[in-house]
């Protein structure tokens, strides 16, 4: 299937799914659904999981570790999952079948299930357990049998807007960085930049209202992270807008008919000006969440290619 078969596939209604936008669609109770929930999916690899419980600033954060460590070589990643800070968690494909992979090719995963911007919760509580999370890891990564200066951290949509603001944070706070930063469709500015090259109009007018990620739905999931008007988020709550200098080399992962990859291409374009070591990758024919709806399919191997070979190269000491 070409990429452009895979978009037009996604541009087929699903059954039931609301018409309503980006925001709404991830606020339902069902959540983030598959594109194409009849393919048979790959359950993931079999690796020892287990749970354990880190001290928040806001109570206990669950953290779920895949696999073990081959070594003390071997790095590891801190993962926080997609979902727009309103839904998602550990258990969703994107977050649980990359661990699974990844795990399965000797790269021991933690992902944090931080409290989601609902109910009256907002910043700074998710950003808070994503550090609580982090900390945790570099606290207890030798009795893991790591390296704590081998762990990466990374995220997919608001998991990569959490991952960037957590390096941030660590950088004025003088705590040691991750060895990198792995982003995936990361959601990073409240106001969307157009994407550099534009998109394939014509693909993109038939996805579903669902996908589209606009810019009116930029704002408000931005507005319900931050709590309140964009103007009052500090940068680690939109840290697209920060200075980017010293943040540890990063990879990222783009979407090719995602509304929010010129979000991706500018936060790239703003490492490479800073001297931050940036890797770039393009999944052609993938829409926003791509490793949700992915996961399990053929189609989503390059990514998590990709991924699991950035990993490699923070154990090796060299880009792959």
């Amino acid at each position: 299937m070409t990429p452009r078969e895979t978009a037009q596939q996604a541009a087929r209604q699903l059954p039931g799914a609301p018409a309503a936008g980006f925001a709404e669609y991830l606020a339902s109770p069902e959540g983030p659904r598959f594109l194409n929930p009849d393919a048979e999916r790959s359950p993931g690899p079999n690796v020892p999981i287990r749970t354990v419980t880190a001290d928040g600033r806001h109570g206990p954060v669950a953290i779920r570790i895949y696999g073990e460590a081959t070594g003390t070589d071997t790095p590891a990643l801190v993962w926080l999952h997609g979902g727009g800070f309103v839904s998602g968690s550990v258990d969703i494909p994107e977050s649980d079948y990359l661990a699974r992979v990844l795990a399965d090719g000797g790269t021991p995963v933690l992902s944090v299930d931080y409290r989601l911007a609902r109910d009256g919760v907002s910043y700074p509580i998710p950003h808070d357990d994503a550090l609580a999370g982090w900390f945790w890891a570099r606290k207890n990564a030798t009795s893991l049998g790591l390296d704590p200066d081998l762990l990466c951290l990374g995220g997919a949509g608001a998991g990569g807007n959490l991952a960037v603001g957590a390096a941030l944070y660590l950088i004025d706070a003088g705590k040691p960085l991750p060895a990198k930063l792995l982003l995936a469709y990361p959601f990073l500015h409240a106001e969307l930049p157009p994407p550099a090259a534009g998109v394939d109009e014509e693909v993109m007018a038939g996805l579903p209202r669902h996908l589209r990620f606009t810019l009116e739905d930029c704002i408000r999931t931005a507005e319900n992270y931050v709590g309140g008007p964009v103007s009052m988020a500090p940068s680690y709550a939109m840290p697209g807008y920060a200075d980017p200098a010293g943040l540890p080399p990063t990879a990222l992962l783009a979407c090719e008919y995602d509304d929010a990859r010129g979000s991706a291409e500018l936060f790239s374009a703003s490492l490479e000006q800073a001297k931050v070591p940036v890797t770039y990758f393009l999944a052609e024919g993938g829409v926003h969440g791509h490793l949700n709806h992915t996961a399990g399919l053929p189609e989503g191997k390059a990514a998590l290619d990709f991924l699991a070979g950035e990993l490699r190269s923070a154990g090796s000491g060299r880009q792959p």
